[in-house]
């Protein structure tokens, strides 16, 4: 252990900040004679920003080695007392990594998209002397040419495509109009990388089927892991990333749930997998789900390998199922197709070899390859917030190398990638293609399924997040707009009533399950309407917005403090918990029957027809009118009607009887008349009042 004196004089910093950042930390430290724990020591590494310039670090690593290396022995020291050697953190390896990692910089390629030399752009306007330099040619020699076309043109003129075709072309080059290429939609960059550069990666396999056919226990026998035992009812709730090693050859694993609620999950790890392992129970055959697998398998256009799973139960029929699969087209290799099947016991460990042989089998027909010397690419495979370390963010980097402190664009969130772990907790400087990770640092919880990229610079990095969130923002706005029409159009035709959810959950991937699985239920004349689906903690806004929407509130793995507990039962907003899923989608089906509205109809009141029109400039226009039939009642609804046509649908706002505020005015007398929020009135117009009335 050190003192926080002895670890501030350690890392260059004053007490004062030390002692500040423990208190951000939550580490219960409260003068410098106070000593720090191991955890606490590598907590407050991770949390100094002593990454700020890739420069300034490599010129200061080399001083910095030997005092992390002191630090490093008192480390080691401390967990050989306590008989923690296995699990020790080596910090004098891991800045020499940084260090090495920081030189190795400048060899990084940037992401931006890059020309063919065969291709010529061209832009608005393009004067001759633009097109040779593009073309690099010189401008005499275009003239000459345009000369002999009948073109009497000089280095100023400009030029149309049609005519720049011509010329391009005898120089065996093809031209295209320019397309300005945004570096914030990176999703749309298609990189293409030099043959020399690319080197062989592990393939990214992602495993499908049926809730409960075994596939977290397949990955448990691969990983020799006890993962099952640890989830809630059995179920994989949430999608996870792992490296398992075979024959010296790297695997990436990607474990996806297969309950039904899951579906957009699944369909999301087929689109970023290699290859899809369909597992089925030997005796169980092909269910619901299975099906479903096999069609996003084939979305994805990718190889697919059949696991017959559970060959050691009683009443396992191989046959059966390969018989069911050859009809969704899934033809076994025994048979004369071209699917491998592997017959194996993810319990007893049968067939789990010859397995993951013939994924790296596969995976060598298939060749899959990266370029490790560029800027990383990739996607969110699962996100969270932590109170104590923010987001965590777990990423498949799919090209490129990302390293520790690199400036990085998550979906919408940015930052600097604070801390880098791999998928079995240890601290890394650097992840190569197909390798999962789990980083820190961003400002803000992106989604599951968003891409990212790193950059050279943490304002470039600022400046392309900021773009993508208005980008985002103007695209939801529009998509808002649509919807509010169609759920408009909806109501009208349907009659729907609608039950406001708010949605909290521990992870991104549960609250969408949630959100998705409670939208799809179906209750005739009610309709589900999730206002919020977010990550995090039940909080006090969540139950302002709940209270102000009149919405219950789903907890998915969260729960409350007892001063949000307080001020919901005191705004009379219902939590409900949950860490399963159909309990939800049950309780909520339950919840929706017997919720139907009443049935109404129209009654027509009375009508009047406009004689005369006074305005004034506080009140606004009012129709002197003369009650034609029935009765007018104030607070009634009303329709103005003009030529036949209804001009405008709203509420009557006052009615006046000579100088008088009254109730009604029935047939036969004249009255004054105010239509709400409408002032457009016109001598000869009908005002129709109705109500609403129940259906008996």
């Amino acid at each position: 252990m050190m003192t926080v004196l002895e670890y501030a004089t350690d890392v260059n910093r004053s007490v004062e900040e030390i002692l500040e950042k423990c208190h951000d930390l939550e580490i219960d430290v409260n003068s410098e004679n106070d000593e720090l724990s191991e955890e606490d020591i590598i907590n407050l590494d991770n949390n100094l920003d002593d990454i700020d310039s890739y420069e300034e670090e490599v010129e200061e690593e080399t001083e910095k080695i030997e005092m992390k290396a002191a630090k490093a022995k008192t480390v080691k020291k401390l967990n050989k007392s306590k008989g923690e050697n296995k699990e020790s953190f080596d910090k004098q390896n891991f800045a020499k990594k940084k260090k090495e990692m920081y030189k190795n910089k400048e060899k990084l390629q940037s992401n931006a998209p890059t020309q063919s030399d065969k291709i010529v752009l061209y832009k608005e306007n393009m004067t001759i002397g633009e097109l040779g330099e593009a073309m690099g040619v010189s401008v005499a020699e275009i003239i000459k040419k345009l000369f002999s076309l009948g073109l009497m043109v000089n280095i100023n003129s400009p030029i149309s495509f049609d005519n720049a075709s011509l010329l391009v072309t005898d120089y065996n080059k093809e031209l295209k109009k320019e397309e300005t290429a945004n570096v914030a939609n990176f999703e749309e960059f298609e990189v293409v990388d030099s043959e020399s550069d690319l080197v062989s990666r592990p393939p990214v396999v992602t495993i499908m089927g049926h809730v409960d056919h075994g596939k977290t226990t397949l990955l448990d026998a691969i990983r020799k892991t006890d993962v099952v035992s640890t989830e809630a009812g059995g179920i994989t709730q949430a999608i996870s990333a792992y490296q398992v090693k075979h024959n010296d050859k790297l695997i990436t694993f990607i474990d996806t749930p297969g309950h039904a609620a899951f579906t957009e999950m699944r369909a999301r790890g087929a689109s970023i997998t290699d290859i899809v392992i369909i597992i089925v129970a030997a005796d169980d055959g092909v269910m619901p789900q299975t099906k479903e697998a096999i069609d996003h398998a084939k979305a994805a256009n990718v190889p697919i390998i059949v696991a017959i799973n559970k060959m050691d139960k009683e009443g396992a029929n191989p046959d059966k199922v390969m018989t069911e699969l050859s009809e969704y087209g899934l033809m076994p290799e025994e048979w004369g197709g071209d699917i491998l099947f592997n017959k194996i016991s993810a319990a007893t460990g049968e067939g789990i070899d010859e397995l993951l042989e013939n994924i790296l089998l596969v995976a060598d027909l298939e060749g899959y390859k990266a370029n490790p010397n560029r800027y990383a690419m990739g996607t969110v495979v699962e996100s969270q917030l932590n109170k104590h370390l923010g987001p965590i963010v777990t990423v498949l980097v799919q090209n490129g190398t990302l390293r520790l402190g690199d400036p990085v664009v998550v979906g919408t969130a940015f930052g600097k990638v604070r801390t880098l772990k791999d998928d079995k907790g240890k601290q890394i400087t650097e992840a190569y293609p197909s390798q999962p990770v789990e980083i820190t640092g961003l400002n803000d919880v992106p989604s599951a399924g968003d891409r990212f990229m790193s950059f050279e610079s943490e304002k470039e990095a600022k400046a392309i997040a900021a773009e993508r969130k208005e980008q985002l923002r103007i695209k939801n706005t529009r998509a808002k707009s649509a919807v509010s029409l169609d759920e408009l159009f909806a109501k009208i035709n349907d009659g729907l009533k609608e039950i406001n959810v708010l949605i909290k959950a521990d992870v991104n991937g549960s609250a969408e399950a949630v959100k998705n699985s409670i939208e799809k239920i179906e209750v005739e004349g009610v309709k589900i309407n999730v206002i919020r689906s977010s990550v995090g903690a039940i909080t006090a806004s969540d139950i302002v917005l709940a209270k102000a929407s009149n919405a219950i509130v789903i907890g998915f793995n969260v729960r409350p403090s007892s001063e949000i507990k307080d001020k919901a039962k005191e705004e009379g907003v219902e939590i409900r918990f949950y860490d399963i899923i159909y309990k939800a989608t049950e309780e909520m089906e339950a919840a929706m029957k017997g919720m139907l509205d009443p049935e109404y109809e129209e009654s027509i009141l009375g009508t009047a027809e406009i004689r005369q029109i006074f305005k004034f400039s506080k009140v606004g226009n009012i129709a002197g009118s003369s009650v034609t039939d029935g009765t007018i009642k104030r607070d009634s609804k009303a329709r103005i009607i003009r030529d036949g046509v209804v001009i405008y649908d709203g509420k009557i706002g006052s009615l006046q009887r000579e100088k008088d505020t009254v109730k009604e005015v029935k047939k036969g007398y004249e009255c004054g008349i105010t239509i709400e929020n409408f002032n457009d009135i016109k001598v000869g117009d009908v005002i129709e009042a109705y109500e609403m009335v129940l259906k008996k």
